[in-house]
């Protein structure tokens, strides 16, 4: 029993392993060409792994480059911040000395008048010393008819730098306050000044340059009567952009005055050129009658000789002293040739022809 169990257990072993044997030869040409195409399949991703490790160094390289010219670009600006930041300092500080100041507004304010083109159309004049040289304005622009403006453009900026360089909103806002009143204190003090009395041609008014339009923005953010205030004492508060406009507009009124006075001379010439051709006309008209009287005398002397010279000379001939002929002269004769007058054609002009 236990042999027959052993040989149908060997059979049935025998009968797998044909079966396992056939099945794995069957199987074998597929697993060849699967392994074959898997190794096409690395090779490609490794290709693409090769590119993508290029293009990663590219990138790399790139990052690199850019990092290094942003570090410039931002040390640059670093550097160029604390130029500036410096420059500012040293404009702060050399603002707050008067004279500087000063200075520094009265070259704008030539700068404006230049721009303004005031120089070939306007007279004007810098640091003009009246009454003994207790006043003497900044400026003092000619106007058409003789009349002036006095420009003033010292102006107290001590508290408008020190809200440049606050450290917080309520430090700078206590600045800009006290900012606003130095610039109504000091549109008291010049409205004080009347340089109008000094100058009998001066309009009552006075411009106070503020070199800066924020200066002036600042004050007004703090002191929005401030304009009024300057009004109500004859002072015009002018930025650069309004004083260029105002002095623009004198320069147009220069501009005008010279047209008039070409026009006032092409008037005078002509009454002068009228009155010349009248005097030219009155004198042609003497030649003429002295040139007819002339022609007069001319005919009487020739009449005369006829009549009682050349009758006696004539007898030379019947007594034959000569045999030439004695000619007699000709009278002339004056005759009206009409000539019609320009622009007239019904007009005639009787001109004397010989």
């Amino acid at each position: 029993m236990q042999t027959v169990t052993i040989f149908l257990a060997l059979v049935l072993g025998l009968g797998l392993g044909v079966l396992l044997g056939v099945l794995w030869a069957r199987s074998r040409p597929a697993h060849v060409e699967a392994l074959g195409q898997g190794m096409v399949d690395q090779a490609e991703v490794m290709q693409g792994l090769d590119r993508l490790s290029d293009q990663m160094q590219a990138l790399e390289h790139a990052r690199a480059v850019w990092q290094g010219q942003f570090a410039q670009q931002v040390d640059d600006m670093r550097h160029t911040t604390d130029t500036l930041r410096q420059e500012t300092r040293s404009l702060s500080t050399a603002l707050r000395k008067p004279q500087v100041r000063g200075r520094w507004g009265e070259m704008h304010l030539r700068r404006a008048v230049e721009l303004a083109g005031l120089v070939d159309r306007c007279d004007f004049s810098e640091q003009v010393r009246l009454e003994d040289g207790a006043l003497r304005p900044d400026l003092v622009v000619q106007l058409v008819g003789g009349r002036q403006v006095v420009v003033d453009a010292k102006v107290p900026l001590d508290a408008y730098l020190d809200a440049t360089g606050a450290s917080d909103d309520d430090e700078r806002a206590a600045h800009l306050l006290r900012h606003a009143r130095q610039l109504r204190t000091h549109v008291d003090a010049l409205s004080a000044k009347a340089y109008w009395r000094s100058l009998p041609q001066t309009p009552e008014f006075v411009v106070l340059f503020v070199p800066a339009e924020s200066f002036l923005a600042a004050a007004l953010e703090t002191d929005n009567s401030l304009l009024e205030h300057a009004a109500t004492r004859q002072i015009v508060l002018a930025t650069p952009t309004t004083l260029i406009a105002l002095l623009r507009t004198v320069a147009q009124g220069w501009t005008h005055e010279a047209i008039a006075e070409q026009a006032r001379e092409i008037h005078h010439l002509g009454r002068e050129l009228h009155a010349r051709l009248g005097t030219m006309s009155g004198h042609l008209d003497a030649v003429g009658r002295s040139l007819n009287a002339a022609v007069g005398h001319y005919n009487s002397t020739v009449a005369s000789m006829e009549s009682r010279v050349l009758v006696a000379a004539r007898r030379f001939s019947d007594l034959s002293v000569t045999d030439e002929e004695l000619p007699g002269p000709r009278t002339v004769e004056l005759r009206a040739v009409p000539r019609r007058a320009a622009g007239d054609s019904d007009a005639e002009d009787p001109t004397v022809a010989l």
